[in-house]
This record gives structure tokens, sequence and C-alpha cells, in this order.
């Protein structure tokens, strides 16, 4: 049984396969001419790191270009990285990345691991557990976060471990959903935003905890995050469409059934808008720099649109 982002792998892989080629070739040499010398890659600034090697390899593997002396070099970079004391975003860009390197170029970065690194992940996980049945960003954090609490579920998925009760983790995500629609990274936050949303209905669908009434009340909360501009917003306090929040309304749309009612041509001329002719994307109107994680948004967003239409 494969996994939320292995199948969402293959999704996004089917969709960006209705592209041109061309398409996909000037995407996939943006993205090996960024890998730095040490086999990883970084963001607008500063060293290689799991987070940004992470996003440039999901977007390899989709393209199909993720194999040969890149990912050679790739799986170097992430071997160096097995003891550190990683962030959970990190931890789940570790674990994926080398399950992409297995699946995609027959890599297994942990063949000569010796020790229970899958049981030391779960363990490091379960501290991150909070009494309202949620997980916080960090060890020492107190509030529960809606979207750290899907990552954790991802990571445990990927290492394949059991979520330990489940139900209390409904529980938390429930609690997590705003009056007016959608759902709180917080408890504290003012307002619901699109991201922990996509967050909250993907981990509520792993769990098996979707209803009727919270695809409805999502489906309504997530149209209205669509801006003049075609894209999607973060939440009803920015005025400014991004492809962050656009690739994650796309997926939230389609998996809640509400994809038919968004202005998807409006969609489609925003993510054009912010494609460049060198390859990669920017990520949004005000941006002027591409990197490798709004060029995996750029490109979900695409194959969300391609295979959507082509179905």
């Amino acid at each position: 049984m494969s996994t939320y982002l292995q199948a969402l792998t293959i999704r996004l892989g089917t969709g960006l396969g209705n592209m041109p080629e061309a398409f996909r070739q000037r995407h996939g040499e943006y993205l090996k001419s960024v890998q730095r010398p040490d086999g990883g890659f970084a963001g607008r600034e500063g060293e290689s790191d799991l987070y940004y090697t992470g996003f440039a390899l999901r977007s390899l593997a989709i393209l199909g270009e993720l194999y040969g002396p890149l990912a050679a070099r790739a799986a170097d970079f992430l071997r160096q990285r097995l003891t550190g004391q990683e962030a959970i975003v990190d931890f789940l860009s570790l674990i994926y990345s080398s399950a992409l390197l297995e699946s995609s170029a027959g890599i297994d970065i942990f063949a000569e691991t010796t020790s229970d690194w899958r049981g030391n992940i779960a363990t490091a996980l379960e501290r991150l557990r909070r009494d309202d049945g949620g997980y916080a960003k960090g060890e020492l954090g107190v509030a529960s976060s809606t979207y750290h609490t899907f990552l954790v579920i991802l990571c445990l998925q990927l290492i394949d471990r059991p979520v330990p009760d489940p139900d209390r983790i409904v529980q938390f995500l429930l609690s997590q959903e705003a009056t007016e629609g959608g759902f709180h990274e917080i408890r504290a936050s003012k307002r619901a935003g699109t991201n922990p949303t996509a967050a909250a209905i993907g981990a509520l669908t792993i769990l098996n905890a979707l209803t009727d009434d919270i695809r409805e009340n999502t489906i309504d909360f997530l149209l209205d995050m669509q801006t003049d501009e075609g894209g999607l917003r973060a939440n009803t306090r920015i005025p400014i469409a991004d492809l962050l929040s656009s690739f994650t309304g796309l997926l939230t749309l389609q998996d809640v059934g509400g994809f038919d009612e968004l202005e998807r041509d409006a969609v489609a001329n925003y993510v054009h808008s912010l494609e460049q002719e060198e390859g990669g994307f920017h990520g949004a109107a005000w941006d002027s720099v591409c990197d490798v994680e709004y060029t995996f948004y750029g490109l979900g967003c695409q194959a969300l649109l391609t295979q959507n239409i082509a179905s």
C-alpha cells in the first residue's frame, strides 16, 4: 500500500506526463543547474539543506529526471545528514528524499545503517505529542500545530510505523476547524488559512475521518481564497495569491470534490504568469527570483490542472 506522499508523487508525475516535452525539459534543466557541489540544494541564500533538497528531488522525481550521477550526488549529501538532529520538517525531507532515491534511482541511503533508525525516529516524533492529541513544532513547543501534526503522520507512514492513538489526533484536528470554514494552524490563530486547511484535510483523509460536512465547509472556504489574479491566497487578511497556497488549495479542492467550482482558467493563467522561459517559477507576482520550492509548487499546480483536464 502506497503512502500519501508516494501516491501524490505518482499523481503529479502522471499530470506532468501530459505536458509538452519542452516544458518538462526546461524545468528539469533548471533544477539540475542549481544542484550544489555537495549534492544538495539550497534556498535563496545559505548552504544546501534538507528542506530545499527535498523539494528539488520531489520536482525531479515528478519530471522523471531523478537518476544517474545527479541522484548519486544527492544521496551522498543525504548520507552526511543521517546522524544530525533535525527539525520535523527536515526529518520528513530526509525520509521522503531517501524514499524517492530508492524508488527512482535504486539507491538506499540507509543500507549501511545498523541502528534501528525507524524506531529512533518514531520515538523522537512522539516527544512532540501534546495533551490535546496533536503534535508541536519542536520539543520545546507548547502549542500543537495542524501542519506539524500532518507532518508527523506523513513521517510515520514513510517509516512504516502506526499512528499512535489516532482518535486523539482526529479530535485535535476537529478542534482546529474554524466556524467560517477552513482550519487554524494553532489554537490561538485568529483566522483559518489555506495551508493549515490543506494539512488538516490531508491528515483527516489518511485517518479516514473526513466527513461530508467538513468537505462542504472546506470547499466554500477555499473558493473564497481565489483572488482576482486567479491564484489562491494564504488567508483572508492577505490580498495577494501565491503558488504555495494555490498548490495546496488546488490539491485539497480536488480531494474534497470542489475543483470544478473553481475558476480553473484563471488559475492556469496565474500559474503560467509565474513560469520563467529559462525554467523555474517565481512564488508570486511580487517575486523576482526562482527557487526549487516554488518551482515544485508551480509544477504541482500545472500537473493538477492538466491531469484534471485530461481526465
